[in-house]
């Protein structure tokens, strides 16, 4: 079999060898999708397509006879085709239909038109088609649950060795199968080369095609793996698809060039890598964004600015109040997630109908103080804070089901006290890390940082850290650093306390600030331009001794590019401050605080902040609130709106933003 492949490896390139050895190193990949492309001075029949930052060629609209070329060009001195090999191809492909077959490439008998082999995909499926010499018919090789129609891009990487087939996709776990041996005389004589499909119209491929490559006598695994980008993993990919697009100025074939988006009407979708360079358009505002894997950025935008604010909806829950948490579901639309104190009547899913919240769903809860909404590949999730002391004390994670639409109970993680659960991302990991406030009469516990098992698809106990009554997490990213900032609120004897900032090195959190707090609930990291800050809410002073007052400091901290810390900028006057909530209107920037108890009322006013630069932030608007504990800002195509929950009433209210 050796020499058989250094026989046809010699055919291949023309080479003399004198020894019988050859090296897998040695051997050069076959780039089919570069012979197949036009020559210069040739109109190209297929368009180039720029998708989530990678481009490829589209094939669906190409003439039959274009995108071929006879296997006489490879098979220069010999007319078989190797007996082992691989076979390399990054595609991106949508979704298909039931019992549809789409072609990678083939191999065709130019006279019978008869199939040779080829590479086909369906449904979630792979197939590898061949038709042996002699009598026997065609065989075919299938891998199964392979999810390439996902409209994401891969590198799929088809061993032929012996006895096994290997397929790598993505740099992945290899899928083995014990296989006929290939026909080591499998003729390719007046046989034609075809990309993107079988000769006939019927079969032809509708996605992107990046690379397409032939390696004989070698699994091309190692050259390509491991890689940064492993859905992108490249072995030869045509020049044109990594330089820029052809000016007509040059020689070569100038190709059709377009940059493939699609644009969202309605509420803001979520945006991470999956969604690069799509585009959401946003009626109410009037404005055009584009998704850079972290936020929505400004294209075009009809500048809003904030006029009053006016009572929206009352939204009475079954009991107090603690959280809401306001997120969307693609292709359902904008929910609301209420964490209510009574454990008897559970908490509240809320979506918008008819402009106002409507009860969706009731969820068992016990005494939640917080939820919060995160994705993990199109998996919808939904995670609870549950305080009350039991043992042992279970947060609970939902998921979304699109069947039933509703969200099911997923995971249960042990807890202590919890009152706050952050998600976020590392490096294409997901993480989530709980507030605990105090086991017992205990507040300085550890609270806990979760990593999600890929392979259990579980949260699995990743790092943890030394709390102090533990209220609030906060994630954010700076350029290529990532930090979490806890709110510390009470060691047992004090709230005059530090909180800490930790930073992400060398695969875990480490310390990277102290900063001193008052009885800290919440953190609220923000941008505004080049500029980073952290906002702290000081809800209370207890001590040993002396009064406890509740109508303290607030303080805005910015991070400094001198000390390369956070330092004071701005202290703000609250009275017992639960939170903080930033948003954005037009080109304007607000704060609004949760005022929640000033030592004899829970009827207070909660203060709106706008942004006015040197002069730091501003009271512009006065809200009346009853027990503040949370404020959210969300925005529908009927204009934008807080949401502010009582932690000692059952009446929540919704406000709306009036612009002009």
């Amino acid at each position: 079999m050796v020499a058989c492949v250094i026989k046809i490896y010699c055919c291949l390139h023309r080479v003399c060898l004198k020894s019988r050895t050859v090296s897998s190193s040695d051997l050069l990949p076959l780039d089919l999708l570069s012979r197949a492309l036009p020559r210069p001075g040739q109109a190209p029949p297929t368009k180039m397509v720029q998708s989530r930052g990678s481009r490829g060629l589209r094939l669906a609209g190409a003439v039959t006879t274009a995108l071929s070329f006879p296997a006489s060009q490879i098979f220069t001195n010999c007319d078989y085709f190797p007996a082992e090999f691989s076979l390399v191809a990054t595609i991106k492909i949508p979704r298909l239909r039931w019992k549809k077959n789409e072609y990678i490439f083939s191999v065709v008998e130019d006279r019978s038109e008869s199939l040779l082999l080829g590479l086909r995909v369906s449904e979630n499926r792979l197939h590898f088609l061949t038709t042996p010499p002699g009598a026997g018919g065609r065989s075919r090789l299938s891998f199964m649950d392979v999810g390439l129609d996902d409209n994401r891009w891969h590198t799929v990487v088809l061993a032929i060795t012996g006895l096994y087939a290997t397929l790598t996709v993505d740099c992945g776990l290899p899928l083995d199968k014990q296989v006929q041996p290939f026909p080591s005389t499998l003729n390719t004589r007046g046989a034609r080369f075809f990309i993107g499909s079988r000769r006939r119209w019927r079969g032809r491929f509708s996605g992107l095609l990046r690379q397409l490559v032939l390696l004989p006598g070698s699994d091309a695994t190692p050259r390509l793996c491991p890689s940064s980008e492993p859905s992108l993993a490249e072995l030869s990919v045509p020049q044109v698809l990594k330089s820029t697009p052809l000016q007509p100025d040059h020689h070569g074939p100038v190709y059709p060039y377009e940059a493939e988006a699609r644009v969202t009407l309605g509420n803001a979708p979520p945006c991470s890598r999956a969604e690069q360079g799509q585009l959401w358009f946003n009626a109410q505002r009037k404005g055009l964004f584009i998704c850079d894997t972290l936020t929505w950025r400004t294209l075009l935008q009809n500048k809003e600015r904030l006029d009053y604010i006016e009572n929206y909806q009352d939204l009475y829950t079954s009991s107090e109040t603690f959280d809401v948490e306001v997120f969307s579901i693609p292709c359902e639309g904008l929910f609301l997630a209420a964490a209510n104190r009574d454990s008897v009547s559970g908490s509240g899913i809320y979506k918008w109908r008819n402009e106002t919240f409507q009860l969706y769903q009731n969820i068992s809860t016990q005494e939640a103080r917080a939820w919060k909404h995160f994705t993990i590949d199109d998996k919808i999730f939904l995670v609870v804070a549950n305080s009350r002391e039991a043992e042992p004390e279970l947060s609970v994670i939902y998921s979304w089901n699109p069947q039933w639409r509703r969200f099911l109970r997923y995971q249960t993680l042990e807890t202590h006290g919890a009152l706050d659960w952050e998600a976020f991302q590392i490096h294409n990991h997901s993480f989530l890390v709980v507030a605990n406030h105090r086991r017992d009469s205990n507040h300085n516990i550890h609270s806990v940082i979760y990593r999600w098992n890929q392979d259990t698809k579980m949260f699995e106990v990743n790092q943890t850290l030394s709390t102090s009554g533990a209220y609030d997490w906060e994630f954010f990213t700076v350029g290529p650093y990532h930090f979490l900032v806890v709110a510390n609120t009470f060691d047992g004897q004090t709230t005059s306390i530090s909180s800490a900032v930790y930073i992400w090195l060398d695969g875990r959190f480490q310390t990277f600030q102290n900063i001193p707090t008052v009885g800290a609930t919440d953190w609220e990291a923000f941008q505004i331009g080049d500029r980073f800050f952290l906002a702290v809410a000081n809800s209370q002073r207890v001590s040993d001794h002396g009064p406890s007052p509740y109508s303290i400091n607030s303080t805005v901290y910015e991070l400094s590019t001198l000390t390369q810390t956070f330092i004071r900028f701005q202290d703000i006057l609250t009275h017992s401050a639960v939170d903080w909530e930033f948003f954005t209107i037009g080109d304007e920037k607000f704060l609004v605080v949760a005022n929640s108890y000033d030592g004899t009322s829970y009827s207070l006013n909660s203060m709106v902040y706008r942004w006015q630069g040197y002069e730091g932030f501003v009271p512009v608007h006065s809200l009346p609130t009853f027990g503040c504990r949370d404020w959210e800002h969300f925005s529908t195509d009927e204009g934008s709106f807080l949401i502010y929950s009582s932690a000692t009433s059952r009446l929540s209210k919704v406000f709306k933003l009036k612009t002009y």
